[in-house]
Order: structure tokens, then sequence, then C-alpha cells
């Protein structure tokens, strides 16, 4: 059996669930929000004792494949409606700036004008900028797919580059840097 499919799912208080066994949707409500996901209708929901365990229907590659990924999508879903999720995004380099308004992230990262960065509803986007540090911007929210989803754009849009270090990384990220010309000698 997979060992992340075999997992028992921790049910929370406050945290309600509900699973459509013909569409196959699970739908996830907290304090902070509701989810939706679909999966298999052939796989099995059992609720035991403040816990939940996914069951699959058979042995087969498919459905084994499928096992853990489904458990990690729920189980993920019942911690982003509880607890929330945040990932936070460091600028380095001189003259990186950002600031967030209305969900509208501007970024100026080195290029000749500025990014304007349309964040999704459902995540909240905050921009701080302290003096001596690194801008930094933090994105909360119960949907951890969608957060690094938009996480993953805002670094694409300046990478880290190994000889300086400069470009947006996640706060702790670290980067192997290179020797430059000088080394060679």
């Amino acid at each position: 059996m997979s060992r992340i499919g075999k997992k028992p799912i921790k049910l929370v208080n406050g945290v309600t669930y509900t699973y459509d066994k013909e569409a196959g949707v699970v739908t996830v409500k907290g304090p902070k929000g509701e989810l939706t996901q679909e999966i298999d209708p052939s796989f099995k929901l059992v609720e035991n004792e403040g816990e939940l365990i996914l069951d699959r229907p058979t042995e087969q590659k498919r459905h084994k494949a499928m096992h853990g990924l489904y458990r990690s999508l729920i189980n993920n879903m019942f911690v982003g409606v509880s607890e929330g999720y945040q990932k936070k995004l460091e600028l380095v380099g001189v003259g990186y700036k950002a600031t967030a308004q209305n969900n509208v992230l501007e970024l100026s990262l080195g290029y000749s004008h500025n990014i304007f960065l349309a964040i999704p509803a459902e995540i909240s986007v905050n921009a701080e900028t302290e003096k001596g540090k690194n801008p930094v911007v933090t994105l909360e929210g119960s949907d951890k797919q969608l957060i690094g989803q938009v996480a993953a754009k805002i670094k694409s849009l300046r990478p880290v580059e190994p000889y300086k270090g400069k470009g947006v990384r996640f706060v702790g990220e670290i980067v192997r840097r290179k020797a430059g010309k000088q080394a060679a000698k």
C-alpha cells in the first residue's frame, strides 16, 4: 500500500466535509473558507474515531498511483481551511521594490518598467520594506496549490542568478553561488 495513502487525515473541530460519490467531489468548509477537489469516484472516504481514511478500490496500478495524491490533496484542504498557508518571497537586488494595493502587486525588479501583477481574490498579499533589509512579499490563503502557483509566477519574473545572488527567492532559500571570471586565473 501507499505509505502516504494509508495515513489517516485528522478531522479538526469547526471543519466539515461532504463527499459526493457520484460526481467524485470532496468539499471542505472551515473558518478560512471553502475548497473543493475532484477525485476518482471509485475511492471511498471512511470516517473512523475523528480520522478520515481514504480507501482505494483495487490494486490496479492507476489506483495505487492516485491513492497518495488524493490523500495529500484532501489533507491540504483540511489544513488550508483550518490553519491556512503562507509563503514569503524576498527581493534581493539594488533598487528592487514591492508594493501591494487591492490585490495588485507592483514590482520594480530592475527592468525599464514596473510590473503589475493581479493576485487572485482567494489570496491576500502584503509587501513589507524595512530599512536596511530586502523587501518581502507575503502570500496568505487557504489553497496551497494556488499560493504555490502565484509564488512561482512571481519568482519567474526575475529568477535568482548564481553570480551575485540577485533576484526573487523564498525567504530562507539557499542559492548556490558560482565563482566569477577571477577564479579561473
